[in-house]
C-alpha cells in the first residue's frame, strides 16, 4: 500500500473514521471539509447535540416525580414546583459540547497524521480531487475517493427556517427562550425526539403526523408506549395530518395542515396556532456540487450515491459513506461503512455491512432501541418464529427507579432458538440493546443469552428472562 494516495471528501463519522484507518495503515490520507472541524452532521448539529438537550429534559422529568422518590426542598415544597428551564444555559451546554467533541476529534485526527483541507471540494475526473479553499484552489492526485458529505434537512417551499420562528434541527441553538406553543412537524426519530424534550421542558408541543401513529417505522407496540408518554405530558397529537402551508409573524406562527381520517374522503384543512414550529420532515443526501458526473458515478433518484456491501460505487476506485448513501442515516452506519470502505481499499477481508445487524434507538423517555428483523419482515419471509413480550412492569430495578414503562419484545426461530430480532422500550434502551444486538449480530440462540449471567436487580435481567421464556417454548432440545 506504499504510495497511495486516498482522499476523503467529507468530516462527519464516514469521513474521519476512514480517515483514522486509512492512516493507521500508513497511506496518504487527506480529508477535505467544509466545517471548520470536523465532526459533521451528527456532531456539530444532529446526535450530538439533540442528545444533550434531551439530557436537560431528563433532569426535568426527575424533578416531576422527586417527590414520588421522597426528595424535597427544605421547605418540604416538590421540586415539581420549583424547576424551571433556563433555554439559554441549555443551549450554550448544548453547543459547548458539540463543538468540545468536533474539536477532540479534529485534534484525535490530526494526530494520526491525516492532513486536513479546509475547503469544498469536488470530483473533477475518476482520480482527481479538486478543493476550493480560502488559500485558492487546489487539484490533488488520488488513488481512492471517499464520498462521505452526508445529509442536510429536508424543506417545503413554505418551511424556509429563519431561526427566530422557524426552525429546523440545525437552527435550534438560535433559541434563547422556551417556545411557549410549539408546533413539531414529523413524527419519526427526529420529531419524536425534540417534542419529548420540549414538551419536558414545559412547552405546550403539537405534533403533526402524517400516520395513524407516532414513529411509522418503529415497532407498533412501542409507538403505542411513546404516544401514552406523550399525551400523559400534555402534549396533543395531531394525526393523518400533512403540513400544507405557512404563515409567521413577530408574534408567531401559523401552521396550515391538512388531515384525512377518512382515507376515502377529502382532507379538511385548519389552522394550527403557535409561537415557533420545528420541521423534522427528514433528510436529504448531501451530493450536489461534488462534480460525481464527471467521474461516472451513479446517483439514484432523491441525490442518493448506490452503494454495495463494501460501500463502493460503481466506479471501482470510488466510495460513498454515510447519509449520502441514502441508506440507513446514523452515525454508527456511517462510521461502519467509512471504516469497511479502507478496509476493502486497502485490500483487507472485511464482511459486507448487513442492514438486519443494526442497532438503532429513538431517545424519547423511554427510549426505543431495536435490532434485527420485526415481526411483520420474519411473516413476509415465511420464518417460522416465535415472539415473547415481557412488560417492565415486574422488574424489581425499574419499580425502584419508577421506570416500569415499556417492555423487552424478542423474537427466535422456532426449532434453532437463533434470535432474530427484538426491541427494547425501557429507560436507558441505548445500552440495554447492546447484548440483543450481540446475538443478532452473531447468530446466537436464546438458550445462549438465558444461561448467561446478568445483575439482580438490573434492567438487563428482563432480558435474560425473555431469553428463557422463549427457551422454555421451545423444549430442552433447543
Amino acid at each position: 500500500m506504499a504510495g497511495m494516495r486516498i482522499i476523503i471528501i467529507g468530516g462527519g463519522p464516514g469521513g474521519y473514521e476512514a480517515a483514522l484507518v486509512a492512516a493507521e495503515a500508513g497511506v496518504d490520507v487527506t480529508l477535505v471539509t467544509a466545517e471548520p472541524t470536523l465532526g459533521g452532521n451528527s456532531v456539530l448539529w444532529d446526535s450530538v447535540p439533540s442528545k444533550t438537550l434531551i439530557v436537560s429534559a431528563e433532569a426535568m422529568g426527575w424533578a416531576q416525580s422527586a417527590h414520588r422518590l421522597g426528595v424535597r426542598l427544605d421547605s418540604g415544597a416538590e421540586l415539581a414546583g420549583q424547576a424551571r428551564i433556563d433555554m439559554g444555559a441549555v443551549m450554550d451546554r448544548v453547543r459547548g459540547l458539540a463543538d468540545a467533541q468536533s474539536g477532540h476529534i479534529t485534534a484525535k485526527v490530526e494526530a494520526a497524521g491525516v492532513r486536513v483541507l479546509r475547503g469544498m471540494g469536488r470530483l473533477a475526473g475518476r482520480g482527481t480531487v479538486e478543493v476550493e479553499a480560502v488559500e485558492g484552489t487546489q487539484v490533488l492526485p488520488a488513488d481512492v475517493v471517499l464520498i462521505a458529505t452526508g445529509s442536510h434537512p429536508r424543506l417545503l417551499p413554505f418551511s424556509q427556517p429563519d431561526g427566530e420562528r422557524v426552525f429546523t434541527s440545525r437552527e435550534l441553538g438560535d433559541l434563547r427562550e422556551l417556545p411557549e406553543r410549539l408546533i413539531v412537524v414529523g413524527s419519526g426519530a427526529t420529531g419524536a425526539e425534540y417534542a419529548h424534550a420540549f414538551a419536558r421542558f414545559g412547552s405546550e408541543v403539537h405534533l403533526i403526523s402524517s400516520r395513524a401513529q407516532v414513529l411509522p417505522n418503529e415497532d407498533a407496540d412501542a409507538a403505542a408506549v411513546i404516544e401514552d408518554s406523550f399525551e400523559r405530558w400534555g402534549m396533543v397529537i395531531h394525526r393523518h395530518a400533512r403540513a400544507v402551508d405557512l404563515e409567521r409573524s413577530a408574534d408567531g406562527v401559523r401552521l396550515k395542515v391538512a388531515r384525512r381520517d377518512d382515507p376515502s374522503s377529502a382532507p379538511v384543512e385548519e389552522w394550527i396556532e403557535g409561537s415557533h414550529a420545528l420541521f423534522c420532515i427528514g433528510q436529504v443526501p448531501s451530493s450536489g456540487r461534488l462534480g460525481l458526473e464527471a467521474a461516472g458515478v451513479e446517483i439514484a433518484e432523491g441525490g442518493a450515491i448506490p452503494v454495495d456491501g463494501v460501500s463502493r460505487t460503481n466506479v471501482p476506485t470510488i466510495y460513498a459513506a454515510g447519509d449520502v448513501t441514502g441508506g440507513i442515516m446514523l452515525a454508527s452506519v456511517a462510521a461502519m461503512q467509512g471504516r469497511t470502505a479502507m478496509w476493502h481499499a486497502l485490500g483487507e477481508a472485511v464482511a459486507p455491512v448487513r442492514r438486519r445487524t443494526v442497532a438503532s434507538c429513538i431517545f424519547t423517555d423511554p427510549e426505543v432501541a431495536s435490532v434485527g428483523i420485526t415481526a411483520e419482515e420474519a411473516i413476509e419471509e415465511q420464518l417460522p418464529f416465535e415472539t415473547v413480550l415481557l412488560p417492565y412492569a415486574g422488574n424489581p430495578r425499574a419499580k425502584m427507579a419508577e421506570n416500569t414503562e415499556g417492555f423487552v419484545k424478542l423474537h427466535a426461530m422456532k426449532g434453532s432458538g437463533t434470535v432474530l430480532g427484538g426491541v427494547i422500550v425501557a429507560d436507558r434502551a441505548s445500552d440495554l440493546v447492546t447484548p440483543l444486538s450481540v446475538a443478532v449480530a452473531n447468530g446466537l440462540t436464546v438458550s445462549q443469552l438465558a444461561h448467561a449471567f446478568s445483575i439482580y436487580p438490573s434492567m438487563s435481567g428482563s432480558l435474560q428472562e425473555a431469553a428463557r421464556q422463549l427457551m422454555g417454548r421451545f423444549g430442552s432440545a433447543e
